[in-house]
């Protein structure tokens, strides 16, 4: 089960019993979804809501491509399929480059629900650990080539990273070309957060023209237009193979969301569109700002202010950090209690993520201000009360 999800029935039971929970478990963030992209849905012209066409509207692949030109990234239609969300882009990824059997190459901790994705294709995930101490920034280029073997189908990653905060280099990414090159590899690149750095650049795997066989990219506009519930992403790739049993797969699930569509379609198509992105990149830059200086102000926590996205990796002065976000739920005195996400689920290498956990600063930065706060009075009061390990 997904460690952002597993605990949600104790924070369930808290708000029965009249607690306040401030929810940085997850990455929904409260800020409203542009009234230009439900302005869109509310004034679609539609008598019967009928199945979109399985590989996406034509209007809403224009949508992207022209979202795409933005960054540099000449595309065509056809190398664009609108997905139910960016996780069935990446089930459709998985799906389309292994066969049962199949590895992966995973940067950890890794957003978890790749786990999911990767068992339902019955792939094998072989994890590539990565450190908060270096930011989680990939090792060296003989400790992910080391991991490659026959079975070896790609190198799966999110840039900016989610749940680390890692913007990738592009020597970083040079690299990863580089093998999959030698070997032969695909490399699936999460980009769902490109909008979101604050260090360095983001740049996108198919912009390096070597790549053109080799480049997936997987996309959504679920955070980039605080639209979570709308279930629209896309998955790119100049690879006319990749992209032919793509579609086969999308025809086998019939559409993705038509109404949902037709928002997107209307909010690029807007002249504010780029304001209102970059708004919502500054209200994070924000947040991302404040986090730090609460989280800097408790003792024994220990972190590196994220490059990208909006989640950060925290390590906890206790043993079991699932344990204590389970404490904070259930035995935390007081009317408000905070929920983070633990780490270990975070990994794939067993032992790892006993003393992490996940923040997602989506809250504004007076609930950020406060959780860490009661973040501060809860590791205090459970260090004198939690179990100690035995020596």
């Amino acid at each position: 089960m997904s460690p952002i999800r597993r605990l949600v029935p104790l924070a369930d039971e808290a708000k029965r019993k009249g607690k306040r929970v401030y929810h940085l478990n997850i990455g929904q963030p409260d800020i409203p979804t542009p009234r230009e992209y439900l302005e869109g849905i509310r004034d679609a012209r539609v008598e019967v809501l009928a199945y979109s066409p399985f590989q996406g509207l034509p209007e809403a692949i224009e949508a992207f491509r022209a979202y795409y030109a933005e960054y540099g990234l000449e595309l065509s239609p056809e190398e664009i399929l609108v997905t139910t969300g960016g996780s069935e882009a990446v089930l459709f990824a998985l799906k389309v480059v292994c066969d049962p059997g199949d590895q992966v190459i995973v940067p950890e901790p890794f957003y978890p629900n790749y786990n999911g994705f990767a068992r339902l294709s019955e792939v094998e995930i072989v994890p590539l650990t990565t450190s908060r101490e270096e930011g989680f920034h990939l090792p060296p280029r003989e400790e992910v080539e080391r991991l490659i073997t026959p079975r070896t189908k790609g190198i799966l990653f999110s840039n900016p990273g989610n749940p680390t905060g890692a913007v990738y280099r592009e020597e970083e990414l040079s690299m990863l070309g580089e093998l999959a090159l030698r070997h032969d590899l695909f490399l699936i690149a999460d980009e769902v957060y490109r909008e979101f750095v604050y260090v360095g650049e983001h740049r996108s795997i198919l912009s390096f023209p070597e790549l053109r066989d080799h480049a997936i990219m997987v996309d959504s506009i679920s955070k980039r237009l605080s639209a979570c519930g709308a279930r629209v992403g896309a998955i790119v790739s100049r690879n006319r193979e990749v992209m032919a049993a793509i579609r086969r797969c999308a025809m086998a699930r019939l559409s993705p969301p038509t109404l949902e569509q037709l928002g997107l379609v209307a909010f690029m198509a807007h002249p504010r569109h780029r304001q209102v992105l970059k708004g919502m990149v500054e209200e994070y830059r924000r947040r991302r700002e404040v986090l730090a200086e609460g989280l800097s102000q408790v003792p024994g926590v220990t972190f590196q202010p994220p490059e990208g996205a909006f989640y950060m990796m925290l390590g906890l002065p206790v043993d079991d950090s699932e344990g204590f976000v389970r404490w904070m739920l259930t035995d935390f005195p007081g009317e408000e209690t905070v929920m983070l996400a633990p780490g270990e689920g975070f990994y794939r290498t067993p032992g790892l993520g006993h003393d992490e956990a996940r923040i997602a600063y989506v809250l504004n930065e007076w609930d950020l201000r406060r959780a860490c706060q009661l973040l501060k009075e809860g590791l205090e009061l459970y260090q004198e009360v939690a179990p100690k390990a035995p020596v």
